[in-house]
């Protein structure tokens, strides 16, 4: 029996295998999608188009069709590109956001340094908004929404906010995978106001401290369920999902195939 047959499952994530190095995460977002492929499920994934991604290798492609909207970032109008490829022998599309100003550089979301990149805050709102904006294009209207990591931890507010009254998301859930933190220090602190330009009125105070465990926060709060998709998970993390008072997997349980299956099945 396929528990997800005929499922529509999105899945974002900012790293993803075969296009970036093996990381915990990329690993991850590729394999939980193989999982819901072999189940019956019917994913589409969406990840950054970093210049260190090679097109040419990975027979990536531009899809004129959805590219050309312009994504207002900060009061200024920065154009999305969408390109395709097709994960070799899998049956999944991977869909990449890509804009000459977030995206070109090689850095992903550090520097060689291992600090933030200064403008992560603007390229998270890109990329959330590229998104969603795609997939309404698209008229694909996912089951569910499995985010992947810190990256797209502003997608389940502007999901629930700004984007809460599109038909084509109605009936969709968001499922988060939370990892490890993975950087000290935070985002830009004029986060919230370019938050709040969009549109977004709810109480984003902590916010106007955006480092991982208040972004992870704002994740949770406005996700539907928690994977717990690192065994280096802190204690900090049960704290926020309890007081979220949000259902989650254990690590232990997320990597059983057939409790994580469930556990999306049932969001």
């Amino acid at each position: 029996m396929k528990l997800l047959k005929d499922k529509k499952i999105l899945v974002i994530s900012s790293e993803v295998v075969p296009y970036l190095p093996q990381t915990e995460k990329a690993v991850n977002s590729f394999s939980i999608s193989k999982k819901i492929n072999d189940h019956g499920g019917m994913t589409r994934i969406f990840m950054p188009k970093y210049g260190i991604i090679n097109e040419r290798r990975h027979q990536l492609h531009e899809v004129i069709r959805l590219s050309g909207m312009n994504m207002i970032i900060n009061d200024l109008y920065m154009p999305l590109i969408i390109k395709v490829a097709s994960i070799p022998k899998e049956r999944m599309q991977v869909y990449f956001i890509d804009n000459e100003e977030y995206f070109k550089r090689n850095d992903l979301l550090l520097d060689k340094k291992e600090k933030l990149l200064k403008d992560n805050d603007e390229r998270m709102i890109f990329f959330t908004k590229g998104v969603i904006e795609t997939v309404k294009k698209l008229n694909w209207s996912p089951d569910i929404i499995h985010l992947n990591g810190w990256f797209a931890s502003l997608f389940p507010l502007y999901f629930k906010t700004i984007f809460a009254e599109e038909p084509i998301f109605f009936k969709s859930k968001i499922v988060s995978s939370i990892y490890s933190k993975p950087f000290d220090g935070c985002l830009s602190k004029s986060l919230v106001k370019k938050i709040k330009f969009d549109g977004v009125e709810e109480n984003l105070d902590i916010l106007s401290d955006p480092n991982f465990y208040n972004l992870t926060d704002i994740m949770i709060k406005y996700s539907d369920s928690i994977i717990l998709s690192s065994n280096k998970t802190d204690k900090k993390i049960i704290n926020i999902i309890n007081k979220n008072s949000k259902d989650y997997l254990s690590y232990s349980d997320s990597q059983d195939d057939d409790k994580l299956i469930g556990f999306l099945n049932l969001t």
